[in-house]
């Protein structure tokens, strides 16, 4: 059986590394906000290219403690508008919503999954505070007329930087990109913790500052709360893991290139849709890290119990969209066509740093007789 993601053997390739850093912070009883968070701030805003990171409890509280600081600061408020990728995990929208901020949804790019830029003016409004774009599937989603619109209308832009690790856009590292960025840090992220881990990145003083307090229970100084906070720290064995595995990221993610290429030129099955490489080939362009590696199928359900008849297994990111959700049923009659066919037709193979040679070789194989 080919496992979707061998995340034990990811693991397992950073030993002794991993276990010795793990077993330090347990040695230091000291296990939250201590030496080993603040090393991994400093070295994730090196990496990314940011002044600030602030470590927190996981992705889906990075974006919320961005928009939160921003009604804090007076920048946002009850009813502003946010404009949002229709195709997108439901985790950027929660955050959105959990602020009492109004999601925009804007249709992607058919080819590249990502917010079609092109679409974004059309729909601000004069409540419109916010651009919040997402590096879906871990390829970059800035673009020139993103930039041109952020400017124009004077707002604030946000990345959804989750599966983007390490990508780039031009000489520039995604989650450097526009005013903060939200990363999270899962398991089966490209930098995955040993649990649920998030950061924010961000050159903006004042913003970050308040990042810190709202994720400390709204606390600058202890049993001084300046704000209604929550609690959203990354703890210290976390940050001692990733500190471990983010030497190695632009490594693993030019491994990930590299399995991306070999699917891209010899998956020869018609029927397939592979993700679109037009004017760049997967191994040398740096502006995507291929977390997920997506094909389209007409009919998914056949070729994924297929796949799976013959020990592969795939998954869906993502069979629903967020505007189809019960969560969201004011958005249920909204009709977003190319969100819901990419919803309808997406597949994701194996894609690992670890994944072999004979196993990728063998996917292929089994794609091309399907």
């Amino acid at each position: 059986m080919i496992n979707f993601l061998d995340l034990k053997g990811i693991n397992k390739s950073f030993e002794p590394e991993l276990s010795e850093a793990i077993r330090r912070v347990v040695n230091s009883g000291w296990y939250l906000l201590g030496e080993e968070v603040k090393s991994f701030e400093k070295e994730y805003a090196e990496f990314i290219g940011t002044k600030h990171c602030i470590g927190v409890a996981n992705g889906l509280d990075a974006f919320r403690l961005i928009l939160r600081a921003y009604v804090e600061l007076g920048f946002m408020k009850e009813g502003d508008e946010i404009i949002v990728p229709a195709n997108t995990y439901i985790a950027t929208i929660l955050a959105i919503t959990d602020n009492r901020l109004v999601p925009v949804l804007v249709e992607p790019n058919i080819n590249t999954y990502n917010i079609d830029p092109f679409l974004i003016e059309s729909r601000i409004t004069e409540r419109t505070k916010g651009i919040m774009i997402v590096h879906l599937y871990g390829q970059n989603a800035m673009h020139p007329e993103i930039k041109r619109v952020v400017e124009k209308y004077n707002l604030k832009l946000i990345e959804d930087n989750a599966q983007a690790q390490g990508a780039y856009y031009g000489n520039f590292r995604t989650g450097s990109l526009g005013n903060a960025a939200g990363h999270s840090f899962y398991p089966g992220k490209n930098l995955g913790a040993l649990g649920d881990a998030g950061a924010v990145t961000t050159n903006n003083d004042e913003l970050a500052d308040a990042i810190r307090a709202l994720a400390n229970y709204g606390s600058k100084k202890k049993y001084e709360n300046i704000y209604q906070g929550l609690n959203s720290r990354l703890d210290e064995i976390q940050a001692a893991v990733l500190r471990v595995k983010l030497k190695r990221l632009d490594f693993d993610n030019q491994k990930r290139r590299e399995v991306a290429q070999y699917y891209c030129d010899n998956i020869k099955n018609t029927a397939i849709l592979l993700p679109s490489t037009i004017n760049y080939q997967p191994s040398t362009n740096l502006s995507h890290v291929w977390h997920l590696f997506v094909i389209r199928h007409s009919n998914r359900e056949q070729l994924q119990n297929y796949l799976a008849e013959k020990g592969i297994q795939t998954l869906i990111h993502y069979p629903i969209p967020p505007h189809k959700q019960i969560a969201y049923k004011d958005l249920n009659n909204d009709t977003l066509p190319i969100t819901e066919k990419i919803h309808s037709e997406v597949l994701s193979l194996p894609i690992s740093p670890v994944i072999s040679d004979a196993e990728i070789r063998y996917i292929v194989e089994t794609i091309n007789n399907f």
